[in-house]
C-alpha cells in the first residue's frame, strides 16, 4: 500500500505530462504531422554548439574520475559557482560570490532545497494563480500549506489587494515565476515593488522572515525589448530559483541553481540547509559533468527567434480566429480562454482535430486553457486550419 499522503498525488499527477503521453498515443495512430502537439514545455530548438563542443573538450580532455565524481561540496564545483556569480555580478550589479550559489538539479530541483531548507509544517506558502501546477506537490512535500491568490484575468499581473490580505503571521514564503508559465507574461517592476513593500510592512507587523522565492527558468525568453527585472536589489530577503533547461535547452540534464544572497535573514543557516537539503533529498550534488558545461557556456543562449516567430503566427492566428488571450512577453506559451466556461471541455473538442492543449485548472485557473509554442515552426503552420475548425464549433 502506498504512502497515504501519495494518494492526493497520484491522483492528480500531471495533466500535462498525461497529455503529453496522450500526444505520443495519437501520433503512433495518425502520423506525428498530423497531431498538433502543444502540451508540454518541451524546448524544440537546439542547444546552442558552444554545449556540444564543451562536452566534447571535456570528455576528452578531463580526468573521468574527476569529471563524474561526486563534489568535494555538496554545492557543487567551487570554480562552476564562482563563475556563475561573476556572470550575475557583471549582468546585475551585484556582488555574490561562489558561496552565494548552490548549484541545483535544475529549478525544480532547486525549489524542493530551499522549501526543504525553510518550511515547518503548517507553514504558508502564497502563489498567484495562475502558477505551474507542481508547486502545490512541492509545498506540500514539506507540509506546507499552499495559499492561492485569485488570477487577474485582465492582464495577469498579482493581484495585490488579495495578495495583501492573505499575508498571515505563518506566512513564511511567496513563490512567484515571471517570465509566467502558463501565461507568458512578465511582471512589472511597479507590480513587483508594490508587492515587496507589502511584505516588508507585514514583517514588521508580525514580526516575521517573509522569504521571496523567484522562480526564473524563462528568464532568458523575452520578447519586444523587455526587461525582467532583477529582484535581490529590491528585496533582501529574495532567493532566486535559475535552471539552463531553456536558456541552453537543457531541460533534460537537469541542472540550474540558487542565489542565497548575505542579506537573506539567517542567509549562513539557510545556505548550509539548503547545501545539506541537496545530499538528503538524495540528489548529493547537480550533475557534475553538466556543472561544467555551464561553467564554459555562461555567456551562451538558445535562439529565441524560433520561438518568437512561433508566437507571432499563432497569436495572430487563434486573435483572427476569434479566441482571446494576453499576448506573451516571455517563455513559450500563450493562455487562451476557453469559449466555454468548463474549460476541460474545450480541451476534449481540440482533441478532435488533433490539437492537444492543456485545462487551466492544472495552473490554479479555470476556463482557459494552456498552448505551448516551443514546437516546430510547420506544428504551427500545419494547426492553423484545424484551429479555424475548432473556432467554427464556437464562433459565427
Amino acid at each position: 500500500m502506498i504512502a497515504e499522503n501519495m494518494k492526493e498525488m497520484v491522483a492528480g499527477s500531471s495533466a500535462i505530462r498525461a497529455m503529453f503521453e496522450e500526444g505520443d498515443r495519437l501520433a503512433k495512430q495518425y502520423g506525428p504531422e498530423n497531431v498538433f502537439d502543444f502540451s508540454l514545455g518541451n524546448p524544440n530548438v537546439p542547444a546552442p554548439p558552444e554545449v556540444k563542443d564543451a562536452i566534447i573538450e571535456m570528455v576528452d580532455d578531463e580526468d573521468p574520475v574527476v569529471l563524474h565524481g561526486y563534489t568535494t561540496s555538496n554545492s557543487g564545483y567551487e570554480d562552476v559557482r564562482e563563475t556563475v556569480a561573476e556572470s550575475l555580478n557583471s549582468r546585475f550589479g551585484t556582488a555574490f560570490t561562489g558561496d552565494n550559489i548552490i548549484m541545483t538539479v535544475g529549478a525544480a530541483g532547486g525549489l524542493n532545497v530551499i522549501l526543504k531548507s525553510l518550511i515547518n509544517p503548517g507553514d504558508e506558502v502564497i502563489v498567484f494563480a495562475p502558477y505551474f501546477g507542481e508547486y502545490r506537490s512541492y509545498v506540500s512535500n514539506y507540509g506546507g500549506k499552499l495559499v492561492e491568490i485569485s488570477p487577474n484575468t485582465e492582464d495577469f499581473q498579482p493581484k495585490l489587494d488579495e495578495f495583501e490580505q492573505k499575508i498571515t503571521p505563518k506566512t513564511k514564503a511567496v513563490l512567484i515565476n515571471t517570465p509566467n508559465n502558463p501565461t507568458g507574461v512578465v511582471y512589472s517592476e511597479e507590480t513587483l515593488r508594490q508587492m515587496m513593500k507589502i511584505m516588508e510592512e507585514k514583517e514588521k507587523e508580525y514580526g516575521t522572515d517573509i522569504y521571496l522565492l523567484s522562480d526564473e527558468p524563462y528568464r532568458e525568453l523575452v520578447y519586444d525589448g523587455t526587461e525582467v527585472p532583477w529582484l535581490t536589489g529590491m528585496y533582501d530577503n529574495t532567493i532566486v530559483c535559475y535552471s539552463y533547461s531553456k536558456s541552453l535547452s537543457l531541460p533534460g540534464e537537469r541542472i540550474g541553481y540558487l542565489v542565497i544572497p548575505d542579506e537573506v535573514a539567517d542567509s549562513a543557516d539557510v545556505l548550509s540547509a539548503a547545501n545539506v537539503a541537496t545530499r538528503i533529498l538524495g540528489f548529493v550534488n547537480a550533475p557534475t559533468l553538466q556543472q561544467k558545461v555551464v561553467e564554459k557556456c555562461i555567456d551562451a543562449r538558445t535562439d529565441i527567434s524560433y520561438y518568437d516567430r512561433n508566437r507571432e503566427t499563432i497569436y495572430e492566428g487563434l486573435i483572427e480566429d476569434g479566441f482571446t488571450c494576453v499576448k506573451p512577453k516571455g517563455a513559450f506559451y500563450l493562455f487562451i480562454k476557453s469559449p466555454v466556461e468548463d474549460e476541460k471541455a474545450f480541451v476534449a473538442a481540440a482533441k478532435k482535430y488533433n490539437i492537444l492543449l492543456v485545462a487551466g485548472s492544472s495552473f490554479g485557473c479555470p476556463g482557459y486553457v494552456r498552448l505551448a509554442y516551443c514546437v516546430s515552426y510547420d506544428t504551427i503552420v500545419n494547426s492553423l486550419p484545424k484551429f479555424k475548425e475548432l473556432a467554427s464549433e464556437y464562433f459565427e
